[in-house]
């Protein structure tokens, strides 16, 4: 056995050449791989699409099929294979080469073959190619557990426990908090454990949308009913139906438009903008805010009965410089979220780190601390100290 050690793995040589492939294969079976040949880019094609390789080893020069054609059916056809590529070509062909690289190829060789070359560009395309399996697989994991409620602390313990009890009923909810702190969370995590969980969950950012726009946006409105509206549009309210319909920002909502979802509360029925004709709907509305509504309710822009309507249960998400003590559960949570996002090898953080990120002032909550942590995974070593937090934070 040669030094270099490698997972091992079946491949496939596609080389007219029988003294290639016999090299080839000698080489790659010493090194303990499950090895197959095939004599031309026809053939390769087929061995390829019938049968799952962890490497593939192709001649560029071939009759019939050449490499690039080959490549070209591996990597951007219809039924395009994630198997890394590499292509052997010799020393007065190297456009061809990189012209392969474009085409998707991993790497190429140089004829004569060299055998460190061959072991090194073997072990560096395996390990690429495990490395974007545990990726995805990571991804998938991540995107399996929906939304999470980091952390064990006393206040989103508290939180946690109004979600399970409050999720099954039908009773609305408003959700207060600073920017970042996780409303949205809150309010997916009610939707997900209700029995309307099946039924769709729109949002509807009311700081993002002009004062102008909320009333279609929320209500739809028909063909023609103001400059721009080319056909008739159902709103948020219609699309909720059967579901879940989360209000975010609603503080920011302007009082004719507070007046219309009072109405849309009271009757659980809607009426688009241009149009006298009113529709049922079935919807549980969820409501948040990082306003104080009782402030803007005595400075009149806010209604009363509106802000009554919405809060049955009150669940204030605490600020994350009130719950400090879960910022360890946090960073490793994000940690490890976004090293499979960007594919990179897990990181960790030291005592001293996880510490200096507890004193930190964070203003902006659970979002800054994620944009922290990514900066940090981003920028410093394997091992995140206290001095990589001090100078990235």
């Amino acid at each position: 056995m040669h030094a270099i050690s490698y997972i091992m793995a079946k491949l496939l040589i596609i080389d007219d050449e029988r003294g290639i492939r016999n090299t080839l294969r000698e080489i790659l079976a010493d090194e303990g791989h499950e090895v197959e040949v095939a004599e031309n880019g026809k053939q390769g094609l087929e061995m390829a699409q019938a049968k799952a390789y962890d490497l593939i080893f192709s001649d560029i020069k071939m009759p019939e099929m050449d490499g690039l054609e080959l490549l070209s059916a591996l990597k951007q056809g219809e039924e395009a294979i994630e198997t890394p590529v590499v292509m052997i070509t010799g020393h007065g062909d190297v456009e061809t080469a990189v012209q392969a690289l474009k085409l998707g190829a991993y790497d190429f060789l140089l004829k004569p073959l060299d055998l460190n070359r061959i072991l090194i560009t073997t072990k560096n395309a395996l390990e690429s190619k495990s490395l974007r399996q545990e990726t995805k697989q990571l991804r998938k994991k991540i995107c399996a557990k929906g939304p999470q409620m980091i952390g064990e602390s006393a206040a989103i313990t508290r939180v946690r426990e109004i979600i399970n009890k409050v999720a099954p009923t039908e009773a609305r909810v408003l959700i207060t908090g600073e920017n970042g702190t996780g409303k949205e969370v809150v309010a997916r995590l009610i939707h997900e454990q209700s029995a309307r969980a099946n039924g769709p969950l729109v949002e509807v950012n009311c700081a993002a949308i002009p004062s102008e726009l909320i009333e279609s946006e929320l209500f739809g409105h028909m063909k023609g009913s103001f400059t721009g509206a080319v056909k008739d549009r159902a709103g948020k309210f219609e699309q909720a139906d059967g579901g879940t319909l989360f209000l975010d920002e609603i503080g920011d909502m302007s009082l004719a438009a507070q007046t219309k979802v009072l109405r849309a509360l009271q009757e659980s029925e809607i009426t688009r903008v241009g149009s006298d004709k009113a529709i049922k709907v079935n919807v549980r509305v969820l409501a948040a805010t990082n306003k104080n509504l009782a402030k803007e309710i005595a400075e009149g822009n806010f209604r009363e009965d509106l802000f009554h309507r919405l809060n049955v249960i009150p669940i204030h998400v605490p600020s994350l410089n009130d719950r400090v003590e879960d910022i360890p559960l946090l960073v490793n949570y994000f940690a490890e979220q976004i090293c499979a996002e960007q594919g990179i090898a897990a990181k960790s953080f030291d005592e001293a780190a996880i510490k200096s990120l507890q004193a930190q002032n964070w203003t902006g909550n659970i979002r800054q601390l994620r944009n922290v942590v990514e900066r940090l995974i981003i920028l410093a070593g394997a091992k995140i100290t206290k001095e990589d937090v001090e100078l990235y934070a």
